[in-house]
């Protein structure tokens, strides 16, 4: 078998001992008769194996010359330190050993019959480029600096991977050129420094077995297990993506146990809140905590005795446990964190506090399932370690914290994705002058979008004052006719004049909700259940012994948290909850189409009904596309969404716990205007007196009259197109009949002008009446309002 069989490289491999015959060749004319005596007899050696000075490449001949090969690199591998060095004679690119101390064969034995030897940090696909650069440097002397650290991988009797660092020693080397071997110019040099990767190059100016290389290294190995599990362990935490891979846990595990020298060691962690003074556990692929035992938090004092405590989180120190049966034997229940061990089978651990300058973050926790493998001298190895982990407990906080800010962004007060370019613009900008000004803190920038359209909408509860006032009403009633259950059932000895006067209250408090309810009979109410019919109904129970029942349905039926019957208005609560949560998820939903129409601004909120704001322009989308067609399309698109919320309301009416109206309203304002985001407020707002007026037509407008009349202008089973302008009013007028083309729309339009607003005249009106569909694509079933509610009722 060829050392070179299956190898496609620039060198031809030969083992050869010429470069360390020469030197012996030196020491044979040594004036020292010993030294001069040992080198004769080891050339006579290589004059008899000619091939040993000559070079050989057939692998047979490392066996039938071992005995010559070894004594003559007798002085290389000193049997006096065989056993302590770790070294071995090989050739280049190959994991060939032909030669090692004492200590390296008994490292390869103690790893198991089934193990490979192989370098692990060889690239293998960029052998014959590194290959090429050494002739560089043997040939033609460009010193091509590609020097990289090599690694052994090697477990030790306990299955602990340990890592050996290779350093070559090339004294007793040479290359030398063949009649394939190019002619490398300076000009060729320069273009293969900017071409590493193109291996079609490199092939063309070092042919394959172009050059010979003949002789052998000599590798000095080093255990650095230590040093490289820091560093891995440093790689694992900068590395983001590695921690959210399933195997990272169990990588991170091994990493420990070769630091340590323990195999089977887990590795926990728990977060320290400080305004809480908890500790909580970290959420991620495999994350545990041993000292909360895995759940979601515990206070500090719950799960660590006062000594501990001290130690971790005031004098910032570690401590260990050798023996955690031991220790719960002497000290039973009384300390906490010992019981968390013991209950979780763990027989020794390390509690190491992850802290900086501004205090605990959290604590590193290592355990064992033996007893004293884990233990205060063994502890110490973690110093090398901790400020690694210290940086990545503060990056994740630090992320974590941006998470959290983020998500505060969106769910309470979110930036729009149309706008959000011109707050990170000023973000940016506010940076640079923080940086600029060496902390002082700059004003921030101001966000205005000048000259955008504005679209208003909202779809109203009807009569949702009256249907709240309804509910209360009603369970006020209720609650003081259980009242009145409980005072009808005293005996007759019992029947103070003092209860006589309860029930002529109760009674003047039943007509005055059903005939004068005023805002602050609710409020009378509720002290009058609190302070007077509560206690005494607390006394009948515990000293008196009767009318329990009664007493017990009325407690029953008094919601515990709010104190008071409340029935008839959690069914009107709950409807309005769901009204709006389910307008909102449909107008969010046909948002995604809109904007991919044509970006623009948007918000929504909800009160007794959902209401948006839109904006639409130039200086929002920041590019040169607007154009009036892209307004007029979302114009048209809010009165069809808004046709089908009330569409969907209505379609539904039977999952709304009580029964309740909605009516639609557009306002329309032709001119462009400037908004302005406030940041007090956080939100954004018209900019400018002319604009202000929008926003109280806003405000006002939904409950307006139509001119002449105490009629309301927004009303149930209809669309209100509020407008000022002639332009407008032919503009919707288009909208409405293709609308009406889609059954959608009623023949009936109004044309309706209103009374003037304060601050606000010339106010008109475009009403006409929503045709409902029954069912989703049931597209032959149409109804008016007054046919669907009789269709509701059947």
């Amino acid at each position: 078998m060829d050392i070179n069989d299956n190898i496609i490289s620039p060198l031809e491999l030969k083992i050869s001992f010429s470069k360390l015959l020469e030197q012996y060749e030196a020491m044979a004319e040594s004036d020292d008769p010993v030294t001069a005596a040992k080198a004769n007899e080891l050339l006579k050696i290589a004059n008899d194996y000619p091939e040993l000075r000559e070079g050989f490449s057939d692998l047979s001949i490392l066996t039938t010359r071992e005995r010559e090969i070894q004594s003559i690199l007798q002085d290389t591998f000193s049997p006096l330190l065989s056993k302590n060095e770790i070294k071995t004679a090989s050739v280049p690119f190959h994991d060939l050993i032909f030669n090692a101390s004492e200590r390296f064969k008994t490292i390869i034995e103690t790893a198991g019959d089934g193990f490979n030897l192989h370098i692990k940090n060889m690239p293998q696909d960029d052998i014959y480029i590194i290959a090429c650069t050494i002739i560089l440097n043997f040939c033609y002397g460009y010193n091509i600096n590609f020097k990289r650290p090599f690694y052994y991988e090697i477990p030790d009797a306990n299955g602990i991977l340990r890592y050996y660092k290779i350093l070559y020693n090339a004294d007793f080397c040479e290359i030398i050129p063949t009649e394939k071997a190019n002619t490398i110019t300076r000009q060729d040099y320069e273009a293969l420094l900017d071409n590493f990767e193109n291996i079609e190059l490199w092939k063309k100016l070092f042919p394959p077995n172009s050059y010979i290389f003949k002789g052998f290294v000599i590798s000095n190995i080093f255990d650095v297990t230590e040093d490289q599990s820091i560093s891995n362990i440093k790689s694992s935490l900068i590395i983001d993506e590695t921690c959210t891979e399933e195997t990272f846990v169990d990588s991170f595990h091994d990493i420990f146990s070769s630091l340590l020298g323990i195999k089977g060691i887990k590795v926990g962690f728990s977060s320290y809140n400080r305004e809480e003074n908890t500790f909580e556990r970290v959420y991620g692929v495999g994350a545990n905590s041993f000292l909360i035992n895995n759940v979601d938090c515990v206070r500090c004092e719950d799960c660590l005795c006062e000594w501990s405590y001290n130690r971790l989180l005031n004098e910032k120190k570690y401590f260990s446990v050798s023996d955690v049966d031991k220790a719960y034997a002497k000290l039973k229940d009384k300390v906490p964190q010992i019981v968390a061990l013991h209950d979780q089978g763990i027989k020794s651990a390390i509690f190491a506090p992850v802290a900086n300058d501004e205090g605990l973050m959290g604590i590193m926790e290592i355990v064992s399932y033996k007893p004293f493998e884990l233990n205060s001298i063994n502890a110490n190895k973690l110093v090398d370690v901790m400020p690694f982990i210290v940086s990545a407990v503060e990056r994740s906080i630090n992320e974590e914290q941006n998470l959290i800010e983020a998500i505060i962004q969106q769910e309470c007060t979110s930036i729009h994705p149309s706008v959000s370019w011109k707050f990170k613009k000023a973000a940016k900008q506010f940076l640079i002058e923080f940086q600029k000004n060496k902390g002082i803190k700059p004003a921030f920038g101001e966000i205005v979008f000048d000259n955008v359209y504005p679209l208003y909408g909202q779809i109203d509860v009807k009569g949702s004052s009256n249907a709240r006032n309804s509910a209360t009403q009603k369970d006020l009633a209720l609650q003081l006719s259980l009242v009145k259950n409980v005072l009808n059932e005293l005996p007759k000895e019992e029947q103070l004049p003092i209860y006589e006067q309860l029930k002529f209250q109760i009674e003047s408090y039943i007509e005055e909700i059903e005939t004068n309810f005023k805002v602050d009979t609710e409020q009378e109410l509720i002290r009058f259940f609190k302070e007077d019919i509560e206690p005494l109904f607390n006394y009948f129970i515990e000293k008196m012994n009767f009318a329990k029942s009664e007493i017990t349905d009325y407690f029953n039926k008094i919601d515990s948290t709010l104190g008071v019957v409340y029935y008839h208005r959690k069914n009107y609560d709950n409807t309005i909850s769901l009204i709006n949560k389910n307008m909102s998820a449909l107008i969010d939903s046909k948002q995604e189409e809109a904007q991919a129409m044509y970006p623009h601004f948007f918000e929504r909120f909800k009160t007794d009904g959902v209401e948006h704001n839109m904006y639409i322009g130039e200086a929002i989308t920041k590019e040169d596309s607007f154009n009036l067609i892209y307004l007029y399309n979302l114009r048209l698109w809010q009165m069809q969404v808004m046709y089908e919320m009330e569409n969907d309301f209505y379609q539904n009416q039977d999952a709304y716990p009580i029964g309740l109206d909605v009516a639609s309203m557009i306002l329309v304002f032709n001119q462009p205007l400037s908004i302005r985001f406030r940041m007090d407020e956080k939100q954004f707002d018209v900019d400018g007196t002319y604009n202000a007026r929008y926003e109280v037509v806003k405000k006002r407008v939904d409950k307006a009259f139509i001119k002449g009349t105490q009629e309301r202008v927004t009303t149930k089973g209809k669309m209100s197109i509020i407008y000022s302008q002639r332009e407008d009013e032919l503009e919707y007028l288009k909208y409405v009949r293709f609308m009406q083309s889609k059954n959608m729309l009623a023949n009936d339009i109004e044309i309706l002008e209103l009374q003037d607003l304060q601050g606000v005249t010339g106010l008109k009106a475009i009403r006409v009446s929503l045709i409902y569909q029954k069912k989703d694509g049931d597209d032959k079933t149409f109804y008016t309002y007054d046919d669907l509610m009789k269709e509701i009722k059947v």
